[in-house]
């Protein structure tokens, strides 16, 4: 019986405080005991103290998510971007590799760097975090990712819609879900077909105010976990907020940021509302994926009830009122 719980258990559950020191021990870290479990669901992060030094932020990924090749990859960006002096956190190389493993889990070190939020109400700020994100697609450009997957309606809308509605969305509620995502990936799909000549860049893909510290007056990024190939637009709309002419003033700071660097095509804004959108079906399917992971009942027990679904669905029912109004449609205004 021991063993048969042990074989259903996830692979999370060995990730006892006592292996996490002897994994760092093992990898000639000399640590002095303290452990400290950081906010993360999708991996484990942890701030591990080291004897004489700082301690360390030590990252152990969730066992197949990504392979070796697509963290490498992900680590080798932030590094492009690093040689270039942007503010972000690298993973730190030790005897030479940034990508480690042990006790059978794939991790990586960072720095402990601390900071604040940024202030998104203020327009200094936002044309600073444009002025950065336009540095950092100038370099996501030069080159394509070769492992690491994009961005799509497919992936993020089709497989995470199908995904729910076969095994989680409740059976009275099952036909509504499956014609709402049909007709919302219908249109997403046409808005995608519609924006001329958009360009698939290496991204930072999760670029929210959790993954973003304010310190020395500047943007540091953090956590490139999501990185993917996806128009630039997908790192500028999570930083507005507020009404559409709130949004269209906030979109103008930091495209007039942005463009200090990087010349941004417009036809990209018609895309913020079918990305925003993707993200909510592509973040419940994420939660769905993830039910057998004991930390998401424990956390989200808001998931998966009558009333979630519920919300959810109106949720996207609203997300299909402004994709079919024209004025919405277009995205946020930018006066030039």
């Amino acid at each position: 019986m021991a063993d048969e719980q042990e074989a259903r258990a996830h692979p999370f559950s060995r990730l006892t405080p006592d292996l996490v020191l002897q994994s760092m021990e093992e990898l000639g870290f000399r640590t002095d005991g303290r452990l400290l479990a950081l906010n993360s669901y999708e991996n484990r992060v942890y701030q591990v103290g080291i004897d004489d030094e700082q301690p360390l932020i030590v990252k152990f990924y969730r066992p197949g998510r990504w392979s070796r090749e697509q963290i490498q990859e992900e680590h080798d960006f932030v590094y492009e971007l690093e040689e270039q002096e942007l503010p972000v956190v690298a993973p730190l190389r030790h005897e030479g590799q940034s990508l480690l493993e042990s006790s059978g889990f794939m991790l990586a070190a960072f720095a402990r760097r601390g900071g604040r939020a940024p202030e998104l109400d203020n327009p200094d700020n936002l044309y600073s975090l444009g002025q950065a994100l336009g540095r950092m697609h100038r370099v996501g450009q030069a080159q394509s990712f070769k492992y690491r997957p994009g961005l799509t309606v497919q992936s993020y809308g089709v497989e995470s819609c199908d995904f729910v509605a076969r095994n989680f969305i409740p059976a009275s509620l099952a036909d509504s879900y499956r014609s709402l995502c049909d007709h919302l990936l219908e249109i997403i799909a046409e808005r995608f077909e519609q924006a001329d000549q958009v360009q698939f860049i290496r991204c930072h893909a999760d670029c929210h105010i959790g993954n973003i510290l304010w310190r020395d007056d500047s943007p540091n990024f953090v956590d490139f976990d999501d990185a993917r190939s996806a128009p630039a637009i997908q790192d500028l709309w999570m930083l507005l907020s507020g009404y559409p002419d709130e949004q269209s003033r906030q979109m103008q700071e930091i495209l007039e940021g942005y463009e200090m660097f990087q010349p941004f095509n417009l036809a990209e804004l018609r895309l913020v509302e079918p990305l925003r959108t993707l993200r909510m079906m592509h973040h419940c399917a994420w939660l769905a994926r993830r039910w057998d992971d004991p930390a998401f009942p424990r956390h989200f027990s808001w998931f998966n009830t009558e009333r979630y679904w519920g919300e959810h669905i109106l949720e996207l029912r609203e997300q299909l009122g402004l994709l079919q109004d024209r004025e919405t449609s277009a995205g946020p205004r930018v006066f030039r």
